[in-house]
């Protein structure tokens, strides 16, 4: 059931991003004390549109455009987790979108290069980095493609669901990489990954269901 947030004077979302790190990511196994620290005091809703800002601490998706979305806080708390960032590592934001994530990350400590495709979508990532205060290393390029410039890297997180990890972007991977893959047939799951030779080794961690990067899905095939 999607919470949603009056945006009173007086810290009305301030009280709500405690509530959602409380009653949404505290019982569920969230437990890294940094991450929730973070994740306590970062504006939300700084990476949001003004008509969807009381959205930011409701414990869905909110919807953006082009199909995208700004994944539900636990998603994001959950994938940190498994990702175990830490300070002064090299991180990757393939389908960076709003920003948050990539905040999160350079509130961590952490060198972030952050790619996104859609024009619309970089402007709100960099309203809300400039208005939050984080430096992050914003590209526009095809998801697909990753940032094979500043690579490799350690550790690349897919903010989004996808098929598969696209090859160029499993060429940048020099420690781990943390997404979600949601297969033809079966249920999605969140996957931490390391390099082998000829790939990516990968390992299912828990269900996770969140919205699809619609430029990593195949293109559609025609049968006669």
């Amino acid at each position: 059931m999607t919470q949603t947030t009056e945006t009173k004077p007086g810290g009305g979302l301030v009280a709500a991003r405690q509530h959602m790190v409380d009653s949404q990511l505290r019982p569920n196994k969230v437990t890294d004390p940094a991450l929730l620290a973070v994740m306590r005091t970062l504006p939300r809703e700084d990476f949001l549109p003004v008509d969807r800002r009381h959205l930011a601490y409701g414990d869905d998706d909110v919807a953006l455009l082009s199909g995208r979305v700004l994944a539900a806080p636990m998603t994001t708390a959950k994938l940190l987790q498994l990702a175990a960032p830490r300070a002064g590592e090299r991180a990757l934001v393939i389908g960076a979108g709003p920003g948050y994530s990539s905040a999160i990350l350079s509130a961590l400590g952490l060198d972030v290069t952050a790619v996104e495709e859609d024009p619309t979508l970089l402007g709100l990532a960099r309203a809300g980095l400039a208005a939050t205060g984080h430096a992050v290393r914003l590209v526009q390029g095809p998801l697909a493609e990753g940032w094979a410039a500043a690579g490799p890297y350690d550790l690349v997180l897919i903010e989004g669901a996808a098929p598969a990890v696209p090859p160029a972007v499993a060429a940048q991977v020099g420690g781990r990489l943390v997404g979600v893959i949601m297969p033809p047939h079966g249920s999605s799951r969140a996957v931490l990954a390391e390099p082998v030779p000829g790939g990516l080794s990968m390992q299912p961690a828990f269900d996770c269901a969140t919205g699809l990067l619609p430029s990593l899905l195949p293109a559609p095939s025609f049968v006669f």
